[in-house]
């Protein structure tokens, strides 16, 4: 009886492996019971490239061009991210808040050139501090949230704008009304012990989409997987990955706790 158990058990397991699954509970008991109890879920894996930036969003189906009036310069996100951005922007105006994306999707090669030209500026630095000193703001290419179209920059990239007048009501407005269409915060003020980026008032991530490549990106990127770029070797020092990438507020951790 024990050998058809277990037999049992083998057959579910690989029949989980042959469709992608992952068992993610087995419960065997062997006296009394012959109750057999597998859990399975699906594995999300993607595309590397896609969740490293390395790939043209211009021609990407899923990708699509954001309407200039709503934008400062040309600019492509996510036809998902788009289409929720619209039904938030459209709420924002009619309750009196002008709302205009500043930057959306940047790929490898676009965050490279951000990177290496602060690589120059902040050469008198050693190469760790110096990483450290652009990572305040800016991403190492193959781990920045703007290569997946899912990420927004809005109206303005100084936090002191936010601190009062028509900053502070925008501000105050994404606050309390950007969750609803699925837009969150994600570095918020590091004081409650959040790693990485220095807090960003006007980064704002699409969550539906954003927590499920993230998790994907833990899964299959790591330090290996950076490279490419002026002190790439020192991305594993800096813990781009578990620090920065990760470095996103609790209620984001929630939300893809959630998920």
């Amino acid at each position: 009886m024990k050998s058809i158990k277990f037999l049992i058990v083998l057959i579910i397991l690989f029949n989980c492996k042959e469709k992608g699954e992952v068992a993610s509970k087995v419960e065997v008991v062997i006296e009394d019971q012959i109750e057999v109890k597998v859990e399975t879920e699906d594995e999300i894996m993607m595309d590397k490239d896609f969740l490293l930036g390395k790939f043209d969003y211009k021609t990407h189906p899923d990708f699509v061009k954001v309407d200039s009036k709503l934008s400062s310069k040309i600019l492509f996100i996510q036809t998902e991210t788009y289409d929720a951005y619209l039904k938030m922007h459209a709420k924002a105006k009619a309750d009196g808040i002008n709302l205009i994306i500043i930057s959306g999707t940047r790929n490898f090669e676009e965050q490279k050139r951000i990177w290496n030209r602060k690589w120059e500026k902040y050469k008198e630095l050693e190469p760790i501090e110096r990483a450290k000193k652009i990572m305040e703001y800016s991403s190492m290419p193959s781990t920045s949230r703007h290569h997946w179209g899912t990420d927004l920059d809005l109206n303005n990239l100084t936090n002191s704008y936010y601190d009062s007048g028509e900053g502070k009501a925008i501000y105050d407005w994404l606050s309390t009304n950007a969750n609803d269409f699925g837009f969150y915060q994600v570095y918020t003020n590091k004081a409650k012990g959040r790693t990485g980026y220095n807090l960003e008032c006007w980064h704002w991530s699409y969550l539906p989409l954003a927590s499920d490549y993230l998790t994907a990106y833990n899964k299959q990127i790591t330090y290996k997987d950076i490279s490419g770029f002026e002190g790439a070797e020192y991305a594993k020092d800096v813990k781009s990955i578990s620090d920065y990438v990760n470095g996103i507020s609790e209620k984001c951790k929630r939300f893809t706790t959630k998920k």
